[in-house]
């Protein structure tokens, strides 16, 4: 599956538009990260603990958006885009959505 943030694939000819392909994960803060961020957010810098669970979240969107891109029978997906927002206090979704298209 070719995955790009460009609206095309060099060398490669879109035949079709299938439909947004989507994927998506919420992830809750656990208290054990919490402790340390906050001593990490007063020492300044990083908090490592945060990207760490940034980081897998946006994995697994990207893994969910691959599936359903592959159920609907895209070869590719374009114009890929990532989005968060705020789902209750402490927890977050992470979504990843993109143009699921057909390649000639």
């Amino acid at each position: 599956m070719l995955i790009t943030n460009t609206d095309f694939i060099p060398g490669r000819e879109i035949i079709e538009i299938i439909d947004i392909a989507r994927g998506s994960t919420v992830r809750a803060r656990h208290i054990g990260r919490d402790i340390s961020a906050v001593f990490r957010a007063i020492a300044g810098g990083e908090i490592d603990e945060y990207t760490k669970l940034m980081a897998n979240a946006r994995e697994e969107a990207i893994d969910r958006m691959i599936a359903d891109a592959e159920r609907i029978g895209a070869d590719a997906v374009i114009n890929v885009r990532f989005t968060s927002s705020q789902i209750m206090q402490g927890a977050s979704e992470i979504l990843a959505y993109g143009t699921a298209v057909k390649l000639g």
